[in-house]
């Protein structure tokens, strides 16, 4: 029987071996899927507190109940030996792909990956990338890696590529209603991480290549960071002009067909929609290309945290205060609500640029109890409670992240001043209106 007939049969009869790399965000939740659907799995991490705490069945992230770790145990593993990866049938790589200090893609996780996976690839292995990336990723940098071995891609193991769409704690969606786009490098390719990802997900989206793959989750995101760019750049203008932004947009969504409602804030966040258009820009140069409107929606996005500062300090200063010794709270540190994800955060911005002019600066929020320190931040801080003598003590509060869980009545009430940034306190402003400010 030929390696990818064998593979596939192992498929489908579940009894292939899944290795996940990376055990955060996007990997957790294919483990999960892949157990529940009668698959036995290993999970890799270079955290052995991560790994730890899963084969102890606790989760480390707030929206996977540990229940649902513990619920898997027979089926689960995690280990930071990768030596095991020549026990995996198929390998799926669920790696952070950042942008360095010059806005320029970071591979290191992806080939660092890819280069420990060669050192133990077997024939008949199926090797899959979700990480996000620029077309070529998978066929030319991962394929020239692991060929390197002498093994053949499409021939004596397999490579495709499959981009994360996770949204997290949104509960329409989940992994397994996700429509799951699939590129192999091969027909072969294609059609075994086909077969993989029909196993945990109710439908797949089969496509001509790896690279047309990597285009698409690009491609999805540019369009919410561009149209995010465009309501950013409303709020700005329509803000000079006394027009409340949020009112536009509640009245536009109303038209039944060519819009589609996006909303400002003080920055995006996530490891997503601030990171990946910059992918295809750089990727673009190579064609002496250069992406002029995805750039400016960038440049738009990243100016938003000092909009909101300047909004602030133009507000404390028709208060008689200086931004120098003044104390601000920011109101949650994750990127999006109910969430405890803080990566790109921009409130992690808005703490760095207040600081920077001299302000004292706190934070809360209920996911998020303490600081840890991240690729550029290392703000050594823990939540503070809300209450109301807290909340008097602070010459202004920013309400960055809408969390479900705050009381905005409660705070717009105590609050000397109140920087509202996602129109949370839109029911609770009459009679508040000279302490809330719109950013």
């Amino acid at each position: 029987m030929s390696l990818d007939r064998e593979l596939l049969k192992k498929i489908r009869e579940k009894t292939a071996n899944i290795g996940i790399i990376g055990l955060g965000y996007v990997g957790l939740p294919l483990v999960i899927e892949f157990c529940q659907s009668g698959f036995r799995v290993t999970g890799f991490d270079v955290d052995p507190k991560k790994t730890d705490a899963l084969n102890k069945g606790s989760s480390y992230i707030k929206h996977i109940p540990s229940e649902r770790i513990r619920d898997i145990k027979d089926r689960f593993r995690a280990t930071t030996d990768f030596s095991k990866l020549k026990e995996m049938d198929c390998i799926v790589i669920c790696v952070p792909t950042p942008l360095n200090r010059h806005r320029e893609p970071d591979l290191t996780y992806v080939l660092s990956t890819t280069e420990t996976i060669a050192r133990y690839l077997q024939k008949g292995q199926l090797i899959v990338l979700e990480s996000t990336t620029y077309p070529g990723t998978t066929d030319e940098d991962m394929r020239k890696i692991l060929e390197a071995t002498g093994l053949k891609a499409g021939r004596d193991f397999f490579l495709a590529y499959s981009p994360e769409r996770e949204d997290p704690n949104n509960p329409d969606f989940s992994t397994r209603t996700i429509p799951k786009v699939v590129g192999g490098y091969t027909k072969r390719c294609l059609k075994l991480a086909d077969a993989l990802y029909s196993s945990i997900v109710v439908k797949t989206v089969p496509v001509s290549s790896t690279r047309v793959a990597e285009a698409t989750k690009l491609l999805e995101n540019i369009y919410r960071a561009v149209n995010i760019a465009l309501v950013n750049e409303m709020k700005v203008l329509l803000d000079r002009m006394g027009v409340n932004v949020w009112e536009v947009i509640e009245a536009a969504k109303t038209k039944p067909f060519g819009f589609q409602a996006f909303y400002p804030g003080p920055g995006l966040g996530g490891h997503c929609i601030p990171i990946d258009p910059f992918y295809l820009t750089w990727k673009a140069r190579e064609f002496d290309l250069s992406t002029r409107f995805i750039e400016l929606a960038g440049e738009v996005n990243t100016s938003m945290p000092y909009y909101v500062v300047n909004k602030t300090i133009e507000a404390l200063n028709e208060r008689g205060k200086s931004i120098k010794g003044a104390k601000v709270l920011i109101l949650g540190l994750a990127y999006k609500k109910d969430i405890d994800d803080i990566r790109e955060s921009p409130s992690l911005k808005l703490m760095e640029i207040f600081e920077k002019r001299g302000a004292r600066v706190d934070y809360n929020d209920p996911f998020v109890p303490r600081t840890h320190k991240m690729r550029l931040y290392d703000f050594k801080k823990k939540s503070i409670k809300l209450t109301e003598r807290n909340l008097a003590r602070y010459d202004c509060v920013v309400i960055a992240t809408d969390h479900s869980t705050y009381d905005y009545e409660f705070i717009v009430k105590h609050s000397k001043l109140v920087i509202d940034t996602r129109n949370a306190t839109a029911p609770y402003r009459k009679g508040y209106n000279s302490k809330v400010v719109l950013a």
